[in-house]
C-alpha cells in the first residue's frame, strides 16, 4: 500500500522538429527518492509532465506498478509543476476547499500543521503571497495528500537560500516514507543527501542512472561536481 513502481519503456517526445526526449527507459523501485538532473532544455520538465499525465502526447509507455498508465493513474500522483498553480485572485480557503474535494488522499490536519510551519495566513488570497510564500503554499497542498508517487518539478527554482532549506527539510520530512518521490532539478547545492538514486539528463536522453552511493565512490566526489564535469562543456 502507499507504493509506487515505475516503469518507462522507450519515451520519445518531440515539439515540432525539436527532439526533448529521445527513446528513454527507467526502472524506479518503489519507495525510492530520485533526483532527476539535467540543465535547462534536457528533458526534464517534458519527462515529468509525461509522468504527471499532464503531457498525453507522446511515444513509448508508462507502467505503475505493472500496469500500464491510465488516466486513473493520476489519483495515485501528487505532483508541484514548475509554475503558479493557481489564479492570482484565489483566496487560499477556496484552493483548499477545492483540494478536499478533488483529492480523498489529502489530510487538512497535515495541511494545516505545515500552513503553521511555513507562517501562511490561509485567510489571504493567493496574489498577495511574496514568491517564497507562494512555493512553501503549494508545497503544503502537494504534501498533505497520501499519495503513491510526488512529482516536483524545480521546487526550489527562484527561492532565497532560507525558503530554500525550508522546502528541502520539510519534502524530506513530510512525505510518506514508502512513497516514491521524483525531484527535478538543475540546482544540486545541498541536495544530493536527499535521493537514494540520481539520473542524469543530456539533450533528451539518459546519461547515467545510479545509486547516489555509488556514484560518488566510482568517481569519489560530490553529484554536485559530478554534475559539473559531465555538463561543463555544454555550457560553451
Amino acid at each position: 500500500m502507499g507504493m509506487a513502481e515505475i516503469e518507462i519503456r522507450g519515451i520519445s517526445k518531440k515539439y515540432g522538429r525539436k527532439k526533448a526526449l529521445k527513446n528513454v527507459s527507467i526502472e524506479i523501485s518503489s519507495g525510492k527518492s530520485i533526483g532527476l538532473f539535467g540543465p535547462n532544455g534536457s528533458g526534464k520538465t517534458t519527462l515529468i509532465k509525461i509522468l504527471s499525465g499532464m503531457q498525453r502526447k507522446f511515444k513509448g509507455s508508462i507502467y505503475v506498478n505493472g500496469k500500464k498508465w491510465t488516466h486513473k493513474s493520476k489519483a495515485l500522483m501528487s505532483y508541484l509543476p514548475d509554475c503558479e498553480m493557481f489564479e492570482h485572485s484565489k483566496p487560499l480557503k477556496n484552493i483548499v476547499r477545492y483540494y478536499r474535494f478533488m483529492f480523498k488522499d489529502f489530510d487538512k490536519e497535515r495541511f494545516d500543521a505545515l500552513s503553521k510551519r511555513f507562517r501562511i495566513d490561509t485567510a489571504s488570497h493567493f496574489k498577495k503571497l511574496s514568491k517564497g510564500n507562494k512555493e512553501k503554499f503549494q508545497l503544503a497542498l502537494i504534501l498533505s495528500r497520501d499519495a503513491h508517487l510526488y512529482l516536483f518539478d524545480e521546487p526550489i527554482g527562484g527561492v532565497d537560500p532560507a525558503v530554500r532549506q525550508i522546502i528541502l527539510d520539510t519534502i524530506v520530512e513530510f512525505r510518506k516514507s514508502d512513497a516514491t518521490l521524483i525531484f527535478s532539478t538543475h540546482q544540486l547545492y545541498d541536495v544530493e543527501n536527499l535521493f537514494d538514486e540520481v539520473i542524469f539528463l543530456r539533450n533528451g536522453e539518459i546519461y547515467l542512472h545510479e545509486p547516489t552511493k555509488v556514484l560518488t565512490k566510482k568517481y569519489n566526489d560530490t553529484v554536485l561536481n559530478i554534475f559539473k564535469k559531465v555538463y561543463m562543456h555544454d555550457a560553451y
